[in-house]
């Protein structure tokens, strides 16, 4: 074996204030054996506890509900880390630090919305699953539609999951540990072949999170979360602190460092990497990834609705909770969790591109020799690797290490178990052996997963192999899918006219409309692409509904009801009428005055074009529900008793809001 290195040294600082980091900076990677030691031990103890965690009593076999399911024994605590520990990985530590770098704090909207997300998922979406027992998001669609429409997105999924979710955790996860090792552009010859190390990384981080996740099914993914999570933000915290303390010059301090980064950012005119909101005339380029005010009511909803209500390897932990009340509960402490990732993985980010891009503006750090990446060169998304293998300390280090290595092995485990979940559960069973016993859905559901393994191994470096931004690319593709989710599953869900023959027309239209909408509008920020196709989807939807003949009497709901649903819809379709107007007025003002000028620059009429989308659907079915005598024969039967939530979900949710008003406020 033979190990050929291409890449260079970190900084270097004699300054006397940094003088300290000398030490840390004396071999490759900077990792003394105690950093190792740790990683080692963390490895060990992860993948232990993943298979004692799950095993079954002597004699026992498995069955489909504990494989899949964990038998339905999370509690809100373990449904909270499981989310949480599914979504925070190499996506968010190096996608996110590295759109952090390279756009700035708008990126965390993505986490931030998610928060909001979260609340509507726990409060209208979940507790219906649970009651329904549901396994699945394709076997939904199944029980309200039909076959058809449940197999066409069970193949949407998986093609998604084994294609650019797998595909893009493990990849990011390996740039993240390879640079972090000092090991960025170095080859390993096996028996004559050349392996790169990031590919032998990838290889490594699939094999650690099969051992436990094909073994032990959803019960030791779930249980295990809980223990990563604490680490993942912890790491992630540590990281954040020693990048703002050395930024924060001589003087020192936490609070002195995000001072540093304020003042000499927002003295730049054309920079916006404070800005939560991007101005299309300060930052073009960001505007592309994050446009405006898309950001707040624009496609960031069909993001976060998508990817927390309808994602099967997300929702599939509150589907395992012991009650629909613990779900409930689960989701919200999973949203205060995401409200601190923008801390734990943007920030530092930030603090790299300052360090990089202008370390002039770091009190007293020009008085040392600092060596430091090329900036026209540097990649986005090495910069939390580059953090952490710099700054900072033995010991932390390796435990800093080891969070990310778990928060990698932890979406990837999800991962497997979600693939093996929707394809035995909804292709196989369905399919193929409907007669199946759970000793054989669970053998299936193995195989099932190490067979997504390989075929994500073989594809991961030529998807993302030449990427700047893979988080971008995850957020664009996975686009392709969330407008035609959104309008089949929401419709289906609370409109009682929603037809079969909608759902399969839209379903096959789904990526092809937004195949058409990237290629015929390039240029158009992908937010505002998938809310054009959300809104085409959706018209498709409502027009082939009624045109259905299949549609069934059916008694109206009672007189309070309907009251009810009519002041809802017409209080929609109102807002719907004032978000059209407002949008097409701003938008034929042009530049006439500053105020519309300002508005065009943030993207508001296509943002509150996407939002009158929104007013519509609900007007409809509201509408719809409330005086149509009719409805489709595979209707869901809602008792509106699901959506009760007791004081403490209310004021967590009055909690989260208030936290979000007050950054978009400040940092507007």
């Amino acid at each position: 074996m033979i190990i050929i290195a291409t890449s260079g040294r970190g900084p270097e600082v004699t300054n006397s204030k940094y003088k300290h980091f000398n030490y840390w900076f004396m071999n490759i990677s900077g990792f003394a054996t105690i950093d190792y030691v740790i990683v080692v031990f963390y490895i060990v103890v992860l993948i232990f506890l993943g298979l004692f965690l799950s095993r079954t009593k002597k004699g026992q076999e498995k069955t489909a509900n504990d494989y899949f399911l964990a038998g339905n024994t999370l509690t809100w605590w373990a449904v909270g880390a499981s989310l949480i520990a599914a979504n925070i990985s190499a996506e968010q530590f190096i996608g996110m630090s590295g759109s952090g770098y390279r756009i700035g704090l708008s990126i965390a909207a993505y986490e931030l919305m998610a928060a909001a997300a979260l609340i509507i998922v726990a409060k209208f979406l979940l507790p219906i699953m649970i009651d329904r027992k549901i396994y699945t998001i394709p076997q939904f669609l199944r029980e309200r539609y039909n076959g058809g429409v449940g197999l066409a997105f069970s193949i949407f999924w998986l093609f998604l999951y084994v294609f650019v979710n797998l595909t893009s955790v493990s990849w990011l996860g390996a740039l993240a540990l390879e640079e972090i090792l000092g090991l960025t552009g170095m080859s390993v010859s096996i028996v004559g072949i050349d392996v790169s190390v990031r590919m032998l990384i990838v290889l490594i981080l699939f094999v650690i999170a099969g051992v436990y996740s094909i073994y032990g099914g959803l019960a030791s993914v779930a249980w295990t979360d809980v223990l990563q999570v604490f680490f993942l933000v912890g790491g992630g915290l540590v990281t954040a602190f020693f990048a703002l303390d050395f930024v924060s010059g001589s003087d020192g301090g936490v609070g002195r460092g995000f001072m540093v980064l304020y003042d000499t950012l927002k003295e730049l005119p054309a920079d916006s990497h404070f800005n939560l909101v991007v101005d299309r005339s300060v930052s073009p380029d960001s505007y592309m990834d994050l446009p405006g005010l898309a950001v707040l009511v624009g496609g960031m909803w069909l993001t976060n609705l998508g990817y927390w209500g309808f994602n099967q390897y997300i929702i599939q932990k509150g589907l395992a909770a012991k009650s629909i009340n613990e779900a409930k509960k689960g989701l919200v402490f999973a949203a205060f969790l995401k409200i601190l990732i923008p801390f734990v993985v943007v920030i530092p980010g930030i603090c790299a591109y300052v360090i990089i891009n202008h370390p002039q503006a770091i009190p007293g750090l020009m008085e040392g020799n600092l060596h430091l990446p090329d900036s026209s060169s540097f990649i986005a998304d090495q910069a939390y690797p580059w953090l952490i293998r710099n700054f900072t300390p033995v010991g932390i280090k390796g435990l800093t290490f080891a969070a990310l290595l778990a928060a990698i092995v932890s979406s990837l485990a999800s991962m497997f178990n979600s693939t093996a979940t929707i394809f035995t559960m909804d292709i196989y069973k369905q399919h193929i052996n409907k007669d199946a016993a759970d000793k054989k859905l669970v053998h299936i559901g193995r195989w099932v997963a190490f067979i997504s393994l390989v075929i994500a191994l073989i594809a991961v470096r030529p998807l993302l192999g030449g990427l700047d931004q893979a988080f971008q690319y995850i957020q664009e593709y996975s686009g392709f899918i969330y407008p035609g989710i959104l309008v089949v599953f929401g419709l289906g869900l609370l409109w009682k006219r929603a037809s079969g023959s909608a759902a399969v027309w839209t379903s096959i239209a789904t990526i092809p409309a937004g195949v058409f909408f990237k290629v015929a509008f390039p240029d158009m920020p992908f937010q505002f692409r998938m809310g054009f196709v959300f809104l085409v989807l959706l018209g498709m939807f409502i027009a082939l509904t009624y045109t259905d003949k299949k549609a069934r009497a059916t008694a109206l709901p009672s007189e309070k009801d309907i009251k009810v649903m009519l002041k809802w819809s017409n209080i929609a379709a109102i807002v719907g009428v004032i978000t059209l107007i407002a949008s097409f007025v701003v938008l034929f003002g042009g530049d006439s005055t500053p105020t519309f000028e300002y508005l065009n620059n943030l993207g508001f009429p296509s943002a509150f074009l996407c939002f009158t989308g929104f007013m519509i659907y609900i007007a409809v079915f509201l509408r719809s529900n409330a005086k149509d005598t009719v409805e489709d024969p595979k209707r869901v039967a809602v008792d509106l008793n699901l959506f009760r939530t007791d004081i403490g979900f209310g004021l967590g949710s009055l909690g989260i809001i208030a936290i979000l008003a007050f950054l978009y406020t400040i940092f507007w």
